[in-house]
């Protein structure tokens, strides 16, 4: 704790969103408000704090200080609460609200810039995969990049959301353990339109392994890269490689996910882009999850590729 003195009453939030918030004279900052309907969503949300403080890096989004309170009528423990989680403030949105703003404008990031924001990213993960025991996000796309432009610099890049992030090597031994691993928190979910909607927003960016898991696999923090792959495609494009997906009548995200159908732009930017930054997308986007590359091997390579392409 950080001995901020927090008043919820008197501020309006949205519930699961960040919103701006100011505390007393010194700044300005976000606060993410989850309304908790039962025991195990308190359990997720006290997890997702114990796991947030383990994090220490420029580029993972800190939690600053946090707070669970019962709701009148609930329980101490079992019935409903609100927490309330601060983080420092950016202002300028994520990497996917800047994508769709560039899309409307025709325009896109620059090489430089995308190499420069995806290697942030890998600076973020690798602090994850280097603790002991390794942690993996488990949910790495745009969405969860907060961005900070910089005037004549590459924007800043921050990881957030460590509501999926756990230790990331896990042995499956039976059918019943892969099929846990591939359930997206059902007590998560209300309503057949919220699913739909994460099934678009968040599972074109999630590795093959988490959508049809073997009953006998290691499964280890390669899920990350795999949807790092996903996010350096978007940086560049602004959607997932797989989201077309989605327009077609008789297409199967997982299929295309599962053996890696990617498709690129047949117009637009794609000439601005050199074709190593396609390759290095491909290399990340294997569908074995034994043979995907390490974080260290991503950044050697983007290094390489910065070394090259930055001007």
């Amino acid at each position: 704790m950080i001995g901020i003195t927090v008043n919820p009453l008197s501020y309006r939030f949205d519930s699961g969103s960040l919103n701006l918030v100011s505390i007393l004279s010194d700044g300005t900052y976000a606060m993410k408000k989850v309304l908790i309907q039962n025991k195990e969503q308190l359990e997720l949300v006290r997890e997702e704090i114990r796991v947030s403080s383990l994090f220490s890096h420029p580029n993972l989004l800190p939690l600053l200080d946090h707070a669970i309170i019962p709701v009148k009528g609930g329980q101490e423990g079992a019935g409903k609460h609100e927490a309330f989680l601060l983080f420092p403030v950016h202002l300028d949105g994520t990497l996917l609200d800047n994508s769709t703003a560039m899309k409307a404008k025709k325009e896109t990031f620059s090489t430089t810039d995308v190499l420069q924001i995806f290697r942030q990213l890998c600076d973020g993960l690798k602090h994850m995969h280097s603790l002991e025991p390794p942690y993996a996000h488990n949910d790495v796309k745009p969405g969860n990049v907060l961005l900070t432009r910089r005037k004549g610099q590459t924007p800043l890049a921050i990881l957030m959301d460590f509501g999926s992030a756990r230790p990331a090597r896990k042995q499956i031994r039976s059918r019943q353990e892969a099929l846990q691993l591939q359930v997206l928190c059902p007590s998560l979910i209300h309503t057949t339109e919220l699913l739909h909607f994460l099934l678009i927003m968040d599972f074109t960016f999630r590795a093959p392994e988490l959508w049809d898991c073997p009953s006998h696999a290691d499964i280890d923090e390669r899920t990350d890269i795999w949807s790092l792959g996903c996010t350096l495609y978007a940086i560049m494009y602004g959607v997932s490689p797989f989201e077309y997906v989605l327009e077609e009548s008789d297409g199967s995200l997982q299929l295309a996910i599962v053996n890696a159908k990617i498709k690129w732009p047949k117009a637009g930017p794609k000439a601005s882009y050199p074709e190593a930054l396609h390759q290095f997308v491909t290399w990340m986007l294997q569908p074995q999850a034994a043979v995907r590359p390490r974080i260290d091997d991503i950044i050697i390579h983007v290094d390489k590729l910065i070394a090259k392409f930055t001007k």
